[in-house]
């Protein structure tokens, strides 16, 4: 448990969304498969993203495999027998609605990034959030939100890029500037916008690079913080 949210105990983590596989957004990926096993978690993950993601699963999972047969023949922590607790099972989606239980209900749209990529909007019962992930401007993001309660789109600063000329061309294909998510805001409308995958080295300043242009709620969003 961390932050006071139960919901975040490693054990109960069962469910994972990736908007596109590139190795920033997926390094972390075996820990998350077997840490919480290891930690009593009795049933597979169930993993949610594009075209490759189960032949990354497989080959984790052998890359894994001397690891996974000591804890099943010798941890006393581990879950044994038959409970799949170290498996993951992949489910490679396309746009639409690619998840639903009793409390939420996950719909997929495409995005432009270096790699197929999604977007995702979250329904609860009284709640909407969009995650965009890495992209450049698209209109589907726009319409995913279209007023949603939490917005949580990539930036890559306008100042920022300035200094990273190196950079320019592939943030042009393949990222959303300042200026762009000023727009994207605007059409979306979101209760509160959350700027995410932000360079340390370009937080300061950037907040107040929407307060001419936007005059909704806007922050900087890091990990664990609860909104």
């Amino acid at each position: 448990m961390d932050r006071g949210v139960d919901a975040l105990d490693p054990r109960k983590l069962r469910v994972v969304f990736f908007t596109h596989l590139h190795s920033d957004h997926t390094a972390g990926f075996p820990d998350l498969i077997l840490t919480p096993w290891a930690m009593g978690r009795r049933v597979p993950l169930e993993v949610y993203g594009p075209a490759g993601l189960k032949s990354m699963v497989r080959y984790l999972l052998e890359a894994y495999r001397a690891d996974i047969q000591t804890r099943i023949k010798d941890d006393p922590i581990v879950p044994l027998g038959p409970t799949g607790g170290y498996r993951a099972n992949a489910h490679e989606i396309k746009a639409g609605v690619i998840y639903k239980d009793a409390n939420v209900k996950v719909t997929a749209f495409p995005t432009h990034h270096a790699m197929e990529s999604y977007g995702y909007r979250f329904d609860t019962a009284d709640r909407s959030i969009v995650i965009s992930g890495d992209t450049s401007p698209v209109q589907a993001t726009v319409d995913a939100c279209n007023g949603c309660d939490v917005l949580i789109h990539e930036i890559v600063p306008a100042a920022w890029l300035k200094n990273h000329p190196a950079l320019q061309p592939f943030a042009a294909k393949y990222h959303t500037t300042t200026p762009q998510l000023i727009e994207i805001a605007n059409k979306a409308r979101p209760g509160l916008l959350i700027l995410d995958h932000v360079q340390s080295a370009a937080l300061g300043g950037l907040l107040n690079d929407f307060t001419e242009h936007y005059s909704g709620k806007v922050v900087i969003g890091h990990d664990l913080d609860v909104y």
